[in-house]
């Protein structure tokens, strides 16, 4: 890697540090917005989303420029590919936490109704998902991004058990059906934050050897039923 690739590299890694910093704070303030009722969080996510796009936009307009310039090889070609789809990845997150904020927001107008407590330890999970997800990617340590990986099945066994509480607040009382279903929503965001997570962590993978390893957990589980 020639000198001026090498600090362009550098000044990327930063910039996606950064990005990354940002939305997690965004995941970390939706979550208390929607548990703590905490509107004024809820708000703060949503004005922060602007930000992250513009951020987005320029950190793919610096991956395509330096993939024209410098012309990258082998390892050096597969993190800038990895850049770009992390980028991604962090953005569609940011919108995820916008849309838990969202659901806060709604949930609002039912001030009685209380939000399962399980769904902290989701949160939880999350969140170190999406830390060594970032981690990984720096480090490029393919070991950690696996970690990441099997930790998802963890998340969606949470997420059916939240779904399975909310469906018998429903049950048991008709007035709880709207903020549940809000609450449904912000849980399957949450959800899908981890979904993220992983594709980070795929793409770390592939960053350090090479091998494409998406849908290959998923085809394996559906083999071993």
């Amino acid at each position: 890697m020639s000198k001026h690739l090498n600090r362009a590299v550098l000044d990327l890694r930063s910039d996606l540090v950064e990005q990354f910093g940002v939305v997690e704070q965004m995941i970390e303030l939706s979550v208390r917005s929607l548990v703590e009722r905490r509107p004024d969080f809820a708000v703060q996510v949503i004005e922060t989303d602007t930000k992250v796009d513009e951020k987005d936009v320029r950190i793919e307009e610096e991956c395509l420029k330096l993939l024209a310039l410098y012309q990258p090889v082998a390892i050096d070609l597969r993190w800038m590919v990895s850049a770009v789809k992390l980028n991604g990845e962090l953005e569609r997150m940011a919108d995820l936490a916008c849309n838990i904020a969202e659901r806060s927001k709604a949930l609002d107008l039912f001030p009685l109704f209380s939000v399962p407590s399980d769904i902290n330890q989701m949160v939880t999970i999350v969140l170190e998902m999406v830390r060594a997800a970032l981690d990984s990617f720096i480090e490029q340590d393919a070991e950690m991004a696996r970690d990441v990986i099997a930790r998802d099945d963890e998340v969606d066994r949470l997420n059916v058990d939240l779904i399975d509480e909310l469906q018998e607040m429903m049950k048991s009382e008709t007035d709880w059906v709207e903020p549940a279903v809000h609450c449904f929503s912000a849980t399957r965001h949450l959800e899908r934050i981890a979904d993220l997570a992983t594709n980070v962590a795929e793409e770390t993978i592939y960053m350090v050897s090479g091998d494409i390893i998406r849908h290959k957990h998923h085809l394996e589980e559906r083999q071993a039923r």
